[in-house]
């Protein structure tokens, strides 16, 4: 990804949250030493140097983490803090529209895959998780018009798709791409991110996608009739990954270093901001994923160079016990 245009759009798009929204500081899980298993992770896992993240799904203890710029998929144990890189992106000089990126990510426990979500190329593709081969690769957009394919999701319906730059979403199924023109409450906001973070309602019946230029939440039907979820007056400061537990909905804020807890009803219509997690060692965090009692979060680090010296980390939350349902 370019992330002199994403930091630009993040300043020209940041929303301020209510003042009296109440937030919490939570200290990165190193705190919990006394703790087994999962919890006696280490707190802050550092990720190979010049590898700028932006998206994470995790299973079975591995998190697969994107690199924004060339593709690469990193394969990293959450436990030992070792990973490996498990597919490679594109080779050195290739031609792409904006960045040959792993974006959105999220895995097909059942058949062993992972999708993953283009960028700027307004593709997607699936990787085997054992071998890391690319599997199948779509081209949901035509290269070189103004897309950007920033999250995906898995359904019963298929994969669904997130497009920044254009009011659509994009579902892959039996092999077919499928665009679904936004429409309803949805407004799109030229020339900033708008549809990023995507995952599904408790009841499972529609989508629900953040607005990162407007700092709303929306529940989706799949014709894309879209309905703003009323969060009882309240916006997002930047929304960007979501993770959704049951009823609580993990919103990702990354310009103010911040993840929103929303206590949504059944449907999904509606919610309120309960609460915001906080924590000193984020660093433009964009995406969310659990693994046993913690919350991990990767740091884009938009606002400083990226060189093959850049240092990239993720940032444990101690949350207590969840079942994870999306992820950036």
């Amino acid at each position: 990804m370019n992330t002199l245009l994403r930091r630009a759009v993040l300043s020209a798009g940041a929303i301020t949250t209510a003042a009296a929204l109440a937030a919490s500081s939570v200290a990165p899980a190193a705190a919990a030493g006394a703790n087994r298993g999962h919890d006696a992770a280490p707190a802050r896992i550092g990720l190979p140097a010049g590898f700028p993240p932006e998206s994470i799904a995790i299973e079975h203890g591995t998190a697969y983490l994107g690199n924004r710029v060339d593709g690469d998929i990193y394969a990293l144990n959450l436990a030992t803090g070792k990973g490996r890189v498990l597919s490679e992106g594109a080779a050195p000089g290739a031609d792409c529209q904006m960045a040959c990126g792993s974006l959105g990510l999220t895995i097909d426990s059942r058949r062993h895959r992972l999708w993953v979500a283009g960028g700027g190329d307004g593709d997607a593709r699936v990787i085997d998780l054992r071998s890391g081969a690319v599997l199948a690769e779509y081209q949901l957009a035509p290269a070189g018009t103004s897309t950007f394919i920033d999250d995906v999701f898995l359904t019963d319906d298929g994969a669904w798709f997130t497009d920044a730059f254009d009011n659509a979403l994009y579902r892959v199924k039996d092999g077919r791409v499928t665009k679904v023109p936004l429409r309803g409450d949805w407004v799109q906001v030229p020339d900033e991110f708008n549809a990023n973070g995507l995952t599904t309602t408790p009841d499972g019946r529609a989508l629900l996608v953040d607005n990162s230029a407007t700092g709303e939440l929306f529940r989706v039907q799949k014709n894309g009739t879209a309905t703003r979820v009323d969060l009882d007056g309240q916006t997002l400061a930047h929304p960007d990954g979501m993770l959704r537990e049951g009823r609580t909905l993990y919103a990702v804020q990354s310009d103010i270093n911040a993840v929103a807890v929303i206590h949504l009803d059944r449907s999904g219509a509606s919610g309120k901001i309960v609460n915001t997690l906080t924590s000193a060692d984020f660093d433009i965090p964009t995406a969310i994923a659990r693994n046993g009692g913690r919350l991990y979060v990767p740091n884009a680090r938009f606002e400083v160079e990226d060189t093959p010296s850049t240092e990239y980390w993720l940032t444990a939350l101690a949350t207590g016990r969840g079942t994870g349902h999306g992820t950036e």
